[in-house]
């Protein structure tokens, strides 16, 4: 049965796409006798012709994309500050140094000694390569 006619009525009245009316299957005969508008919204408030919930947005289009380094402008400072990239430094140099004595590499003397020249250090490796002369 061909009920074009009444699914794009229904899309008007209700006024959505078509893609969001749906006949019951099983009250069919029922949406074939519709020709008038009235007709179609006594099936629509009866549930023989349902409108579906808008659809969302899909988490693929949500999700933020394009983040490399191809896309980024500015300069370098300008996307990770230099304060910040500070603080990631001397955290994970103090976050290490902290380890080491917990671990007994290094005693309180020196613990002292390295953490006042922590900021001579570039990385956690160049911490642990000097400490491991």
């Amino acid at each position: 049965m061909d009920l074009e006619y009444q699914k794009k009525l229904a899309a008007k009245v209700a006024g959505v796409g078509l893609d969001r009316v749906r006949i019951n299957p099983e009250k069919i005969d029922l949406v074939s006798e519709a020709v008038t508008r009235a007709d179609i919204r006594r099936l629509i408030r009866s549930g023989a012709i349902e409108i579906l919930q808008k659809r969302g947005i899909s988490g693929a289009r949500k999700k933020p994309r394009r983040k490399g380094p191809g896309s980024k402008k500015g300069g370098k400072y300008s996307k990770l500050p230099r304060k910040r990239r500070w603080i990631r430094k001397i955290r994970a140099l103090r976050r290490e140094l902290r380890r080491m004595k917990e671990q007994g590499l290094i005693d309180s003397k020196e613990y002292r000694e390295l953490y006042a020249k922590l900021s001579s250090f570039n990385s956690v490796s160049q911490l642990r390569a000097h400490v491991g002369r």
